[in-house]
């Protein structure tokens, strides 16, 4: 019995020791593969357009978080969490999508949802290539194709190794970033590094948040439309990191104002905007992931284009649950800020997340000559 014993100890003991030096290995690979992309780098504007902007003249812009193709309303996914009115605990199911197919069709009737809007600039947020999480659906070339005629710039904001987690369905490699067209002529473009959480662990899963900067001329002016596509921290207990975002991006948002151009920043902020942190009745408890940001927040001379319906459709619904209208939290959280040199008015447009977790926001603005 006591050889037996023994025996199994030592067993015990190799198990545990392979299992350090598995767990181990691994997290010497995600440091490794783990990189930052350098504040400032320049990026590359392809099939630039010529078409200047006018000053007077109407333009509109749109934007959408396609959410990697796999956001139908059957899905949930495992980060997110909350809480039922009356008390369950909820969490969604999984790390990935259900299945190639649902990306593409999702991805699909994204575009085809965008494209009658003929929107002189579409700025579109998880949007992913190469990426086990979206069974490696090419959803850049996608949009790229969906919209011959436009030009674009692309900024990475998530690229990871394997990530093993959860264990019954692995996010996999990611590849994701900010795709934004344009009809008109960009000038240049450059990619801002957003501060993210430095915690060993949540670094990996932050993604390398950022927001791009197009400088679009305009005829007949010294002034340029810079052109802003943002998207903020999501996993942030707190908002501590998403406070030092927004410093620095009103840091820009007044050196661009005090240069005397005109300023639009567009995308996914990850907070409920304007007031809408309980505007829309649901079956659960406020979570704990909403902050909130509103015109107070911003600096002088900017606000946020408050939609006309913005009261009435979200455009974002917790992903801890399948969707069903009236029982997931939502909120808005998608949309645009504009400088007062700029006319502008907002539609969040309804599409019963069909697609996304987002719902598109349309924006409609004038330069002030």
């Amino acid at each position: 019995m006591k050889k037996i014993a023994k025996r199994a100890i030592w067993v015990l003991l190799a198990l545990i020791a392979i299992l350090v030096l598995v767990v181990g290995g691994y997290i010497a690979y995600l440091q490794l593969q783990y990189y930052r992309i350098e504040d400032g780098l320049p990026l590359e504007v392809i099939s630039p357009q010529e078409s200047l902007l006018q000053p007077g003249a109407t333009y509109t812009a749109v934007s959408c978080n396609l959410g990697f193709g796999a956001y139908g309303p059957e899905y949930s996914f495992f980060m997110d969490t909350g809480v039922m009115a009356d008390g369950t605990p909820t969490q969604g199911l999984y790390g990935k999508a259900t299945s190639r197919e649902s990306v593409l069709a999702n991805t699909s009737l994204a575009l085809q949802t965008l494209q009658p809007l003929n929107a002189d600039f579409i700025l579109l947020q998880e949007v992913d290539y190469n990426s086990h999480r979206s069974f490696q659906v090419d959803q850049r070339e996608m949009a790229i194709q969906a919209f011959p005629g436009y030009g674009y710039t692309w900024a990475e904001n998530f690229h990871s190794g394997y990530l093993a987690y959860p264990l019954n369905d692995p996010h996999g490699v990611v590849n994701a970033g900010l795709l934004t067209l344009s009809r008109y002529a960009v000038s240049d473009a450059v990619r801002r590094s957003y501060p993210i959480d430095d915690n060993f662990f949540l670094k990996f899963t932050d993604l390398d948040r950022c927001f791009s900067v197009m400088r679009l001329p305009v005829e007949g002016s010294d002034r340029q439309l810079v052109l802003i596509h943002n998207h903020m921290s999501a996993y942030d207990s707190g908002g501590v990191i998403r406070a030092q975002q927004l410093e620095l991006l009103c840091q820009v948002l007044e050196e661009e104002y005090a240069a005397g151009n005109y300023v639009i920043v567009g995308g996914d902020f990850n907070h409920a905007l304007y007031g809408t942190e309980h505007a829309f009745a649901s079956e659960q408890q406020f979570p704990g992931w909403v902050q909130s940001l509103d015109d107070s927040d911003l600096p002088q001379h900017f606000s946020f284009v408050q939609a006309d319906n913005g009261f009435e459709v979200p455009t974002c619904r917790g992903a801890d649950i399948p969707y069903t209208e009236g029982v997931n939290y939502t909120t808005v959280v998608d949309g645009f800020i504009v400088s007062d040199n700029l006319i502008a008015s907002a539609e969040n447009l309804d599409t019963g997340f069909s697609f996304s977790d987002h719902n598109p926001v349309l924006l409609t603005f004038e330069l002030a000559a």
